[in-house]
């Protein structure tokens, strides 16, 4: 017995390495046997980007993945999730250099390598610039047809993209085509920035995307002379109304086809709201003119509308009171109030009081009689007495009576 165990553990350090190396020989053997190759292309997402930051070029997919995987398991596309974090990057430009990273949300496979491991990547900051103006650009006109005058809307747009890409766009252009059937250009154009040389940019982000693009086009223009009708809207404020309305110039050229023209007999301006002003007021508009139909000078045209107050009458019962009386003589009236018409406008009107209205009758300097007194009235500025009823008043005026004599105190008795 203790020969055997001689012989077993003689050696045995020797012994051990080699069991330890069959063993890792064999573990090689099956896990050789288990990796595998995706020949992608897996596509590689960028997450954690800064909000103003832009990838001008963006991360090559991972086109080779190595990985371990047991008998049975399927590998597809989805199996694999590729990733660039660009955490930590903010504020920074140029050309850089992240690393990929490559996962997989099945727990029995095993990433082992993938190439390529790291991405080139090409970082700008953000930048949005307003104001930038709308070009549209046509095509030959075919014969025989002519073009009015070009409007777009809007004018002129925002662009939004990198820094490097923004400061080289000279203007956005909308690219129409003029039909040979003579149709008018009435439509959404697409928006392309574009350089100094009319070199279309890219990417960009342009709001809005779309501008709208109105060209008439003739096929038998003619010109026509037509008076200019002003367009109002709205109401002046309370108490107030449109006194006149003026317009210079008072007729404006305009051209379009023959038959579009016959059926005019003058053109009308763009709206102008009135709702609440109560002054004059001078505004310059353009004219509201029909499709196929365009003003042949871009003059402005001068609407002047002035404001007045709404003036009316409104009838009150007054009261009357004397002017000049004298204190030797009496005064009797035919009538104690008379109704009075006053004049003015709605506001003005409004702040009278019929019940405290008073109306004068003068009756300085006249003697003992009749008279017959006309009605008078200092009103309120602004309004005016139109009529009375009665307009005189009959004033009879007497004599006062003497003052009673005061009474004798009767003797008294001695």
């Amino acid at each position: 017995m203790r020969r055997i165990l001689g012989r077993i553990f003689n050696n045995w350090p020797l012994k051990l390495a080699a069991v330890g190396l069959a063993t890792l020989m064999y573990g090689g053997l099956a896990l050789s046997q288990n990796t595998q190759t995706y020949p992608g292309p897996v596509t590689v997402t960028i997450v954690h980007q800064p909000p103003n930051m832009v990838v001008l070029t963006g991360p090559p997919p991972v086109t080779v993945i190595r990985f371990f995987a047991p008998s049975g398991a399927l590998v597809a596309n989805s199996t694999f999730i590729a990733t660039v974090d660009l955490a930590g990057f903010e504020g920074k430009t140029g050309i850089v250099s992240v690393p990929i990273d490559v996962t997989t949300p099945d727990p029995r496979i095993r990433v082992l390598s993938y190439d390529p491991s790291y991405a080139t990547l090409e970082l700008d900051q953000l930048k949005s610039q307003p104001g930038i103006p709308v070009l549209v650009v046509h095509g030959p006109v075919p014969d025989g047809l002519t073009l009015g005058t070009t409007t777009v809307d809007p004018a002129t747009v925002t662009i939004s993209g990198a820094q490097t890409l923004v400061s080289q766009v000279e203007s956005v252009r909308a690219d129409v085509i003029i039909q040979p059937t003579g149709i008018d250009v009435d439509e959404d154009v697409r928006l392309t920035p574009v350089d100094k040389l009319g070199n279309a940019i890219r990417p960009l982000e342009v709001t809005p995307p779309t501008a709208r693009v109105k060209i008439p086009v003739f096929s038998d223009q003619r010109t026509r002379t037509l008076p200019v009708n002003p367009i109002i809207t709205g109401n002046p404020a309370a108490g107030f109304e449109i006194e006149s309305v003026t317009v210079a110039p008072q007729v404006a050229l305009v051209a379009g086809d023959a038959d579009r023209l016959a059926q005019l007999t003058s053109v009308d301006t763009d709206p102008i709201p009135m709702t609440g002003v109560s002054d004059d007021e001078t505004v310059t508009v353009g004219l509201a003119l029909p499709t196929g139909v365009v003003q042949v000078r871009d003059l402005p045209i001068a609407v002047t509308i002035k404001i007045r107050p709404v003036t009316g009458t409104r009838t009150f019962s007054a009261g009357l009171q004397l002017l000049g009386p004298s204190s030797d003589l009496t005064y009797a009236l035919s009538t104690d109030r008379v109704l009075v018409t006053i004049g003015g406008s709605t506001a003005d009107l409004d702040r009278l009081s019929g019940a405290t209205l008073v109306v004068d009758l003068d009756v300085a300097g006249l003697k003992p009689g009749v008279h017959p007194v006309p009605v008078t009235a200092n009103l309120p500025a602004g309004t005016t007495l139109v009529a009375a009823t009665p307009a005189t008043v009959m004033v009879t005026v007497s004599q006062a009576p003497p003052p009673s004599p005061a009474a004798s105190p009767s003797p008294s008795g001695g």
